[in-house]
């Protein structure tokens, strides 16, 4: 077609098409380059380029045969399911880093204050969308999305076109990782939630002391000050329990694409 572009002839045409998939069903899902508040006219481009890029490092050798519209359009959802697949594994961080907000919003007695999420269309708490905030900093800084992007390319070689399938170990493989959530937010959230512990254990014993005292008044605005101040001074927890959390995906991809294949 063009010279300057990894499309040469028509025949290029549908591959191209099955690595655009994987790679844009791999982009949509991610939490940074899938959320809504970025514009699909943003979006759209900067997928078509990626699959440009990844297509002649991937170009597929072996085609499996779409004689009509509904092969080819099965083989189009099994490629699309292979990058949604593989996205959930940042997706189960970010849902434990939300998880995480909304456990310390409650406690801090912010659990009222809400805003609408973009990504999500609906409104959540102030807290987890502060702490969704700092995981995509974390994300974006950890050069993790490099990693995505080097799976795509890793998984031509474990994973043909159209070799997507379910099995019993790939379902208690998505389990067991997505009951990592709960470990994650309580790692997360461990040190606001000890300290908020003892300031109300400490209330408790102020208002035995002294039954005059409005312990409810000053319970409020103390709650919120002790867990702003050690939500600052656990961030170096913060980074390090998310910057395991993303290192661990590595592993868990190759196991992903092993199942996969």
């Amino acid at each position: 077609m063009f010279d300057a572009l990894p499309l040469t002839t028509l025949d290029d045409l549908l591959p191209f098409a099955l690595v655009l998939a994987r790679v844009a069903a791999l982009f949509a899902a991610i939490p940074m380059f899938g959320s809504r508040i970025v514009p699909a006219r943003v979006k759209m481009p900067l997928i078509f380029a990626m699959a440009l890029v990844i297509f002649p490092i991937v170009r597929p050798v072996v085609i499996p045969a779409a004689g009509d519209a509904i092969s080819l359009g099965l083989l189009v959802i099994r490629e699309t399911l292979i990058g949604l697949t593989l996205s959930l594994l940042s997706q189960f961080i970010f849902a434990a880093v939300e998880f995480c907000g909304q456990q310390i919003g409650t406690q801090m007695g912010l659990s009222m204050a809400s805003l609408f999420d973009p990504t999500t269309q609906a409104n959540v708490p102030t807290m987890a969308m502060f702490q969704g905030a700092l995981a995509t900093l974390v994300f974006l800084a950890l050069n993790v999305h490099h990693f995505f992007i080097g799976g795509i390319v890793e998984s031509y070689q474990l994973i043909p076109l159209g070799a997507w399938h379910t099995s019993g170990e790939l379902l208690k493989f998505l389990v067991d990782a997505s009951s990592g959530i709960f470990i994650i937010a309580i790692k997360l959230s461990a040190p606001v939630a000890v300290a908020l512990l003892a300031t109300s254990v400490a209330l408790g014993i102020v208002a035995r002391s002294f039954p005059a005292m409005n312990v409810f008044m000053v319970s409020m605005p103390l709650n919120i000050g002790v867990g702003f101040l050690i939500l600052g001074l656990s961030l170096p927890v913060f980074v390090r329990v998310l910057q395991g959390s993303f290192g661990g995906m590595v592993g868990q991809m190759r196991v992903l694409f092993r199942l996969l294949a």
